[in-house]
């Protein structure tokens, strides 16, 4: 590999399963969760559901391959070597509203795939949108999505307070509704926001309480620029409404605003228009220190893992308590429900199918002309 390959790899999403942290990282969302063992080895189960959805998604960050061991869940994603939207804001990059505007169209297409696969991303932010090298916007870290289904809302609170919608806040309140697809909506307008003006529009903090957030979406009214055109004042007025009835929280929605009539959906979806923000190709494009840092810090590093699984499995062995078996079946039975994922097998498995159909389809086609052949015979004589 080359540096940009192992730099692309320190940077994939991975998940902890022993170790659900509750502090909201820069660079990792808040999952809000209990730490325990059985909860995440079915957290891992989901993701691995969700990345497969995900397989043929152009915009969503494409999983290829996905297998787990006894503490660690693994993903093979594709490699996007122009840094995150976080990074370059570090960098002071000044994105132009034709830039923004477009991140925003390649956004929604993303988040109008999930919601066709029934998925809440839950942690739109500009540490989740990763650059190609052609600086194309793509959507990843799926750790804390949730599937919902038809009609239904989700409950759980999950996602990076800055981004979190304001109805994520009301279970603090006793009055949680739940929430549906919305909620990413909103963080979409955050993230524009903060692209635009290189802060976000509200002012808070990981450790603000809940009730003081709610008052501040209701108090507070973001600044827009005047330098801002009318239209993504717009834009952004309408994917920051408090009220989630009123927010504009599918494409269809997004598409009827006059602002993007000029925008040809169809050419943003095979990116055939370039970005108006290039990354550099010389640079690494992300930081490092931190890189190296998350690495160095790892608690359960993988070149210690053969002895740490062995004396793992030796003290469990010696446990014989029927709390620790039921525990360990449970734990067995979320392990085989977990499906190893192999993009390119799964491919060439389709692509083999179909040419067996059409096969199949050619010879009975061959047999049917062949009997009409005979009685078109039989009645000539």
């Amino acid at each position: 590999m080359d540096r940009d390959q192992w730099a692309n790899l320190a940077r994939m999403p991975r998940l902890h399963p022993y170790s659900l942290s509750k502090d909201i990282h820069p660079h990792a969302a808040s999952t809000l969760a209990a730490d325990r063992e059985l909860e995440a080895s079915g957290r891992k189960a989901t993701i691995n559901i969700i990345n497969r959805s995900l397989s043929n998604s152009i915009i969503c960050r494409r999983s290829r391959y996905s297998f787990q061991d006894e503490e660690d869940m693994f993903m093979v994603v594709d490699l996007l070597l122009g840094g995150d939207l976080r990074y370059h804001l570090q960098q002071n990059v000044h994105f132009t509203e034709s830039t923004v505007k477009h991140y925003v169209c390649e956004i929604a297409l993303a988040l109008h795939y999930l919601r066709n696969k029934h998925i809440i991303h839950r942690d739109i932010k500009p540490d989740n949108i990763l650059l190609d090298e052609h600086g194309h916007a793509h959507l990843t870290d799926f750790n804390i999505a949730a599937i919902v289904k038809k009609d239904l809302k989700a409950t759980s609170i999950a996602g990076t307070k800055p981004y979190m919608a304001p109805e994520l806040f009301q279970s603090f309140e006793g009055t949680h509704p739940g929430y549906s697809f919305s909620v990413d909506w909103w963080s979409l307008g955050i993230t524009a926001y903060e692209l635009l003006r290189g802060q976000r529009p509200y002012i808070m903090r990981t450790n603000t309480p809940a009730n003081e957030i709610l008052q501040t979406f209701h108090k507070a009214h973001p600044c827009y620029p005047a330098a801002w055109s009318s239209g993504i004042k717009s834009l952004l007025q309408m994917l920051l409404c408090v009220d989630a009835q009123k927010r504009i929280s599918c494409l269809s929605e997004l598409q009827d605003l006059e602002y993007l009539s000029d925008v040809n959906w169809d050419a943003v979806l095979s990116k055939q228009i370039p970005p108006g923000f290039l990354p550099n190709r010389r640079r690494l494009n992300c930081d490092p220190t931190f890189e190296l840092e998350e690495m160095i810090l790892e608690s359960k590093p993988l070149h210690k893992k053969k002895r740490r699984l062995a004396r793992k499995t030796k003290e469990n062995g010696s446990d014989g308590s029927p709390q620790n078996g039921q525990i360990q079946q449970r734990l067995e039975t979320v392990q085989r429900d977990f499906i190893i994922f192999n993009r390119e097998k799964l491919r060439k498995t389709k692509a083999d199918t179909e040419t067996n159909n059409l096969n199949a389809e050619e010879t009975n086609k061959a047999i049917q002309d062949g009997q009409n052949n005979n009685v078109q015979h039989c009645l000539s004589s």
